[in-house]
């Protein structure tokens, strides 16, 4: 029987991300949940979000499935973990693998951003996650700035070409790179295809992981 995975993302944009991820497993059905009304509220910092994400993560348990994947770092941001003590069904954050892949580098590093919303949310979670590892990272953020709103406004090949510009301005400072949003992910696997050089990011490791945790 397949399971079902309920998808919570940001923006509509990153849809394709986790289908791409799964679509050679046949086991999973992905449910999609989108609210991009939460990513500009954050922006503007209003209270009450955390509410908002805790009945969004209500409503997606009370749809049937099996399992929760939370796509949006500010998502998992405003969430305690006591928010999900008491759920029935397991709640995978994309970023924690993801963290755990950049905790296992001991260079310098920099995650690229193009969402500058998103970077506070994304380093405090990185830190608190080395630190309950026991490990201490070099990582910068560096925001590829006027960017994010293209990709709200559909114009993908723009930020495509924007994220590639400043990967290949970083290629040459011999860091460990990544980046941290699931909609930087095209542009990171074109920059790989074009010099063999690896840019790591969350949509690597999210489908073993869902598949350990649902145990199929």
């Amino acid at each position: 029987m397949r399971k079902k995975l309920g998808c919570l993302h940001a923006h509509h944009s990153n849809i394709e991300y986790i289908e791409q991820a799964f679509k050679s497993n046949e086991d999973i059905e992905l449910i999609h949940f989108v609210d991009p009304g939460v990513i500009h509220q954050v922006a503007k910092g209003l209270d009450g979000l955390a509410l908002k994400v805790r009945e969004q993560i209500g409503w997606i348990v009370s749809c049937d499935v099996d399992a929760i994947l939370i796509t949006c770092t500010n998502y998992i941001a405003l969430l305690e973990e006591q928010d999900l003590l008491n759920l029935s069904i397991p709640i995978l954050k994309i970023d924690e693998p993801f963290f755990a892949s950049i905790c296992s580098v001991q260079q310098p590093q920099t995650i690229l951003f193009t969402n500058p919303a998103t970077v506070e949310g994304t380093m405090t979670r990185l830190q608190q996650y080395a630190k309950q590892q026991g490990i201490s990272v070099n990582v910068v953020a560096k925001v590829i700035e006027h960017t994010f709103d293209l990709i709200m406004q559909g114009k993908k090949e723009a930020y495509n070409d924007a994220i590639l510009r400043t990967l290949y301005t970083l290629s040459d400072d011999y860091r460990y790179v990544s980046v941290a949003q699931l909609s930087m992910v095209d542009a990171a696997q074109q920059f790989e295809e074009q010099t063999a050089i690896t840019i790591h990011h969350p949509l690597r490791t999210v489908a073993d992981v869902v598949m350990r945790t649902i145990e199929i």
